[in-house]
């Protein structure tokens, strides 16, 4: 189940992105950026539990003229079990659903097959590749950014 993320998961949200193992794939965001996006109605910081946090995506772009939202990050505290497939269907019904989006796009670090795999089996196309575009610092180097994306028609599609 998805629910707004509030103040109080700001530490929860932090704990993913400052873990040792998920620098390679996800951005850190310091405390006072994510309560601007708790504020800011472009943004949807949102947890995904079964009564405790389990994991949290970021949505922005909300409200763009194009109908475009951005899932810009995405994390969850255990990876397995299928868990990453339900996570993101939800997060897509949630935009194309709740926010009406007309388009999904989202970005996943070449370092990070598993994911890209959920965003491929849910039916996101990939739309291209900026090669070692995105420092990494724990890395050393710049990765390759895999581009997906998904339009409305293509999920409804996919639902019916």
């Amino acid at each position: 189940m998805l629910r707004p993320a509030t103040a109080a998961d700001i530490p929860f949200v932090r704990s993913l992105t400052t873990r040792a193992d998920y620098t390679p794939f996800i951005g850190d965001t310091d405390e006072a950026q994510l309560a601007d996006w708790l504020a800011s109605p472009a943004v949807r910081v949102l947890i995904w539990t079964d009564g405790t946090a389990q994991g949290f995506a970021i949505l922005r772009e909300i409200g763009d003229p194009s109908g475009r939202v951005e899932l810009f990050r995405i994390a969850l505290d255990q990876a397995g079990g299928g868990r990453g497939d339900a996570f993101f269907a939800a997060l897509l019904d949630h935009a194309f659903g709740e926010l009406g989006a007309a388009r999904v796009w989202l970005d996943a670090s070449g370092e990070n097959p598993r994911a890209m795999k959920i965003y491929e089996r849910a039916g996101c196309r990939r739309e291209g590749i900026q090669r070692a575009h995105w420092f990494r610092p724990c890395l050393g180097r710049a990765v390759d950014l895999h581009l997906f994306g998904m339009l409305r028609d293509e999920w409804a599609a996919l639902r019916a």
